[in-house]
């Protein structure tokens, strides 16, 4: 393909040239997996060259597939790691060992497919996802930690017949894509429990338990349901969810030592406490400064804010702050209602089309009873809040991914101070 020349050459073709998701809302989902099964097979069908660990689920993707990442790599395993979005840097969305791909790779494979891309209308998603399935054969991967972008039956991520899949848990998230119940919701993302394969489920209701339990005995799958039990083993990643991920993770590495796995006890102790050093994971109760605290979580619907509250409300500071923004689809009059009306709430909308405006958000939160001021943009919004911030006050940044993308591109410290810089750009 001609006119790529530079890596930058190639993020632009992608951005502009392909729909995404996260810009254009359920315009950009296809209806079947067509596209992707082609450029697969284009590509020589890598993703049947190695084992394939797939995760899905509404909450705790990110974290559960980092947690295993970590623990394989202290296991003595080469693996592959693809998630989205990301948060700062596109190459973070496919990691060898916690390395991402690199510029070079990037802007080759582009080159070299952009023609077949463009001539078959594959999307963003899909272009990037047999990107990260080539890649990880061309690494001689040990195995492939696969996030699921969206829902799971029609996501481009589900041509894997995997070794184990997990569903972290389900409740209403892209309702206008996946469906308006739990339970349609879960019917989408049981898509990814594959015939006689294993699949490990986190905490569900008994409701989706039964839709769970059904599809994997249709499907001659063994379903196994992670359970909490104490103590839990230590984990680098902060944040009141992980209890949640952790039984998920210790579920999953059982299913792999019944398959064989080697994989000790020590081993998963080390994983656990070293996720963040081994594999760069970020953006999940990421304390940024504690002096003033500054808190940055992607957590993005009222299920991940029925966590995040309470973690919240255990900070004793005099003032608390919250700087959010949504993007449109989400419950915000159900995030709404759990958010204490004794915080002060900074409203803003990141720099994305699909962002809901600030003004549509502050009215919701006005009728909830919640002390709101709207603002331009993220940067605009945190330097409103840092002139006023005390050492002891607390400031909670999130309510989306683009959210905490934009914050921490502009978030610095300097000489011991917070200052502001011009974001790079977003996801």
């Amino acid at each position: 393909m001609t006119g790529i020349k530079t890596y930058q050459d190639a993020l632009q073709w992608l951005y502009n040239r392909l729909p995404y998701y996260q810009n254009q809302g359920n315009r950009a989902i296809k209806k079947d997996l067509k596209n992707i099964r082609l450029f697969a097979e284009e590509l020589g069908n890598p993703q049947e060259k190695y084992p394939v660990i797939h995760v899905g689920g509404t909450n705790g993707k990110g974290s559960v597939s980092h947690m295993l990442a970590s623990v394989l790599m202290e296991a003595g395993f080469r693996v592959g790691l693809y998630t989205s979005p990301h948060l700062i840097d596109f190459r973070d969305r496919i990691k060898v060992n916690g390395k991402p791909i690199q510029q070079k790779v990037i802007t080759g494979f582009v080159r070299r497919h952009g023609d077949f891309v463009e001539k078959h209308g594959l999307s963003f998603f899909e272009m990037t996802v047999g990107m990260a399935f080539h890649y990880f054969y061309k690494m001689k991967v040990d195995v492939a930690i696969v996030e699921v972008g969206l829902g799971g039956r029609l996501d481009s991520t589900n041509i894997v017949n995997p070794v184990l899949s997990i569903i972290t848990n389900i409740d209403l998230d892209h309702t206008e894509v996946l469906g308006h119940t739990p339970e349609e919701i879960a019917l989408e993302k049981a898509g990814i429990i594959k015939p006689g394969s294993a699949v490990v489920v986190g905490d569900v209701s008994p409701a989706i338990r039964n839709i769970l339990e059904r599809t994997a005995w249709e499907r001659n799958a063994e379903i196994s349901f992670a359970r909490l039990v104490y103590p839990l083993p230590e984990t680098d990643l902060p944040g009141p969810y992980q209890e949640k991920n952790i039984p998920i993770v210790q579920e999953a590495i059982l299913k792999l030592r019944n398959r064989g796995w080697n994989i000790p006890d020590s081993v998963v102790r080390k994983g656990l406490q070293k996720v963040i050093q081994n594999t760069g994971f970020r953006g999940r109760w990421e304390v940024f400064s504690k002096n003033p605290y500054i808190i940055l979580d992607v957590g993005h619907n009222k299920a991940a804010f029925e966590l995040i509250v309470p973690g919240l409300k255990k900070i004793m500071s005099p003032r608390k702050f919250m700087l959010l923004s949504f993007v449109q689809g989400k419950d915000v009059a159900g995030i709404a209602e759990i958010l204490p009306k004794d915080f002060i709430y900074l409203v803003t909308q990141a720099q994305i089309p699909r962002a809901m405006p600030k003004e549509q958000v502050a009215e919701i939160f006005h009728k909830a009873g919640l002390q709101v001021e709207t603002l331009d943009n993220v940067k605009a919004a945190l330097k409103s809040v840092l002139e006023i911030l005390e050492p002891e006050d607390l400031l909670f940044v999130g309510g989306s991914t683009f959210t905490v993308s934009e914050a921490l591109q502009c978030l610095r410290f300097r000489r011991g101070k917070i200052i502001l810089t011009d974001p790079a750009g977003t996801p």
